[in-house]
């Protein structure tokens, strides 16, 4: 599979899926996949960490400067430093995924 074909969950589509499974509608399921987003930002910005139990792990790194190179000019330049969100996968997570799926057909 390329990565053309691969298919990415939007925030629309996550807000369906809890209308589908839980009795909300459309508007109140779409404001609570806000809401979490917002939480989760929250935490980042004041704690520098997220634990989400047999998901994940979000939490807050700093890159110090270093040189680069401009690929049009090949000036050397510096990047500044910054703050990255890194995402660590569950044990639980991490084996869900390497699993052989087996038959989605349902046959």
């Amino acid at each position: 599979m390329t990565d053309k074909n691969k298919h990415c969950v939007t925030k629309a589509e996550l807000a369906e899926a809890i209308h589908e499974k839980l009795p909300v509608d459309k508007q109140k399921a779409a404001q609570i996949v806000e809401d979490y987003i917002e939480l989760i930002k929250e935490a980042l910005e004041k704690e520098g960490k997220v634990m989400l139990s047999g998901f994940g792990s979000y939490e807050v790194k700093s890159k110090p400067a270093r040189r680069g190179r401009n690929p049009q000019t090949g000036e050397t330049i510096t990047l500044r430093a910054r703050r990255v969100v890194k995402f660590k996968p569950s044990q639980l997570l991490r084996k869900a995924l390497n699993e052989p799926r087996g038959d989605l057909s349902g046959s």
